[in-house]
Parts: structure tokens; C-alpha cells; sequence
């Protein structure tokens, strides 16, 4: 009897693990949505403000106004997201993960505004145009993932999987961003109100991003 009891005993203890080990999954998958979408909210305030400078005051100014504030955006996002991890990954350097954050949504910044930048692609062979655009397109939804990875790699395994959740993630929300706001924008709208169509779809952006990396996050994390 004592034998049966004592396999019980092991069985409810592993139920109550799991139950735990659950919860806390659950628990960190909504910190992670909550601040990480508000933190992607709140950072794309900043390539919004640098659309009204531009306009009002500096028009030929608007890529490398637009870069800087992509470097301040992905690091408001770096920091709300390095403040989650660090309750599961207390040995994820925060600076680190900020900075890293912050160049690589620069750098898809710039990616972004090239083809407005230089129309001169448009003369290139269907083929080029089709190779340069699929590379450009993977660098923009990876950069941030892959940038990541770089400090996620030592505290995680087979952390390369980040790489290819976050950039899901991204291409989600950015397609959410352009069905939200492609249609509201308006040939001759003011600058205002078009940031503010723009900023309410960012938020949409924001918390779709939020959740699929979340989800990712939570399946990466060592289980406690």
C-alpha cells in the first residue's frame, strides 16, 4: 500500500508542477503582450514625431530623421522587452539587448526608405529587382530577431528559433499596419491626421507582434 501511495504521491506532486509550470508561462506570456505592445506603441511615437519635423520644417531631412527615430523606437522596445526577459533571464544584459534592439531597427529603417530613396531600381532587369527585394525583405522582418539572437543565444537553447519567430512576428503586424492604414491614408490629408491614422495602426502592429513573440518567447524559455 505504501508503495501505491508513494506512486500517487509522485503522480499529484507532477500534476501540481505542470499546473505551476503552466501558470507561469501563462503569467509571463501576458507581461510580455502588456508591455511589449505598449513599449512598440509608445516607441513608434517616435518615427510619427519625426514625420511632423520633417514636414513642417526640414522636408529633405525625412530619411535620416526617420533612421535616427527608428534607433529610439526599437530601443523603447529593447527596454520594455529586456525589463520582461530579465525576470526569467536575469543573466540577459539589458544595455545590450537595448542597443542591439535599437541598431537593428535602424538598420531596418533604412531598409525600408531605400526603394523611396533611389528609384533608380526601377530600371533594373525583373529578375534583379525580384532577387534584391526578397533580400531586402528578409533583412528588414529578420533584422531585429537576428540582432537579438546575438545576446539570446548564450542564455537559451537553439535560440536561433527567435530569429525566425520574430521576423513572423513582424511581417504579421506590419501587414496588420498596412490594412489599417493604407486605406485611411489620403492623397493631400494633413500631416496630422495622417499620423494619427498612423499611430493607431501602429498600435494594432504593436500588440500582434507583441503576442506572436510572446508565444515564441514562452517556447524558447526553459520551462521553471
Amino acid at each position: 500500500m505504501r508503495g501505491n501511495d508513494g506512486g500517487a504521491g509522485v503522480g499529484v506532486r507532477g500534476q501540481v508542477e505542470e499546473g505551476n509550470a503552466v501558470t507561469d508561462r501563462s503569467a509571463f506570456l501576458g507581461r510580455w503582450v502588456r508591455w511589449v505592445g505598449l513599449g512598440e506603441s509608445l516607441g513608434f511615437l517616435a518615427p510619427a514625431l519625426a514625420q511632423l519635423v520633417a514636414a513642417a520644417v526640414w522636408p529633405t531631412g525625412t530619411f535620416p530623421l526617420l533612421v535616427v527615430a527608428g534607433f529610439v523606437e526599437g530601443a523603447v522596445l529593447g527596454w520594455f522587452q529586456g525589463c520582461v526577459l530579465h525576470h526569467r533571464l536575469p543573466a540577459v544584459s539589458t544595455p545590450r539587448w537595448i542597443l542591439l534592439t535599437g541598431g537593428a531597427a535602424a538598420a531596418a529603417w533604412t531598409l525600408g526608405l531605400l526603394p523611396s530613396a533611389n528609384n533608380s531600381w526601377r530600371d533594373w532587369p525583373v529578375a534583379a529587382q525580384i532577387v534584391v527585394g526578397t533580400l531586402g525583405g528578409a533583412g528588414l522582418l529578420g533584422s531585429i530577431g537576428f540582432a537579438q539572437w546575438m545576446e539570446l543565444r548564450a542564455h537559451v537553447p537553439r535560440a536561433w528559433r527567435w530569429i525566425a519567430g520574430s521576423a513572423a512576428a513582424w511581417a504579421a503586424g506590419l501587414g496588420v499596419f498596412m490594412a489599417v492604414a493604407t486605406p485611411l491614408w489620403q492623397p493631400g490629408q494633413a500631416v496630422l491626421l495622417s499620423a494619427v491614422i498612423g499611430i493607431g495602426a501602429a498600435v494594432l502592429m504593436a500588440v500582434t507582434m507583441a503576442v506572436i513573440t510572446g508565444l515564441v518567447m514562452v517556447r524558447l524559455l526553459p520551462k521553471t
